[in-house]
């Protein structure tokens, strides 16, 4: 079974070390019923920049770029089995999860949520997820 790649204009491709190659990575890739979504950040679509310094609002438009992600996937939320959150301070557990709360809606996921620290500066909060499409 062939793997499809899965791009989404509504979403900052990243992964690069050197802007003038191109990325190594896929935003996300469909494996039979499954979809791989890479790590999503804080990032502007349009200008790739940092959204903000406050971790609510990175949260928000983490989210907002994963969910992008998933729709060019076929997906929604409602599709996402688990998620992965690396957090760069996890002092800011509890505004992110209040933040994570409100997007999610009361839609349920299993997550895993580290402390680390995010490749790129300014970036306080990535997270990938894997969304069963069956």
């Amino acid at each position: 079974m062939p793997k499809i790649l899965v791009q989404s204009a509504q979403a900052p491709v990243t992964g690069f070390t050197d802007a003038s190659k191109p990325s190594p990575l896929a935003q996300a890739i469909r494996a039979g019923d499954f979809l791989y979504v890479s790590g999503q950040g804080p990032l502007d679509p349009a200008t790739r920049e940092v959204v903000s310094d406050d971790i609510a609002e990175q949260t928000r438009r983490t989210l907002a770029n994963l969910v992008s992600v998933l729709e060019a996937g076929g997906a929604t939320l409602a599709h996402v089995v688990n998620m992965r959150v690396c957090l760069r301070d996890t002092a800011d557990f509890p505004a992110f999860n209040e933040a994570f709360r409100d997007v999610m809606n009361g839609e349920k996921v299993t997550r895993t949520c580290i402390g680390g620290t995010p490749h790129r500066k300014g970036v306080k909060v990535e997270i990938d997820c894997v969304a069963y499409l069956g």
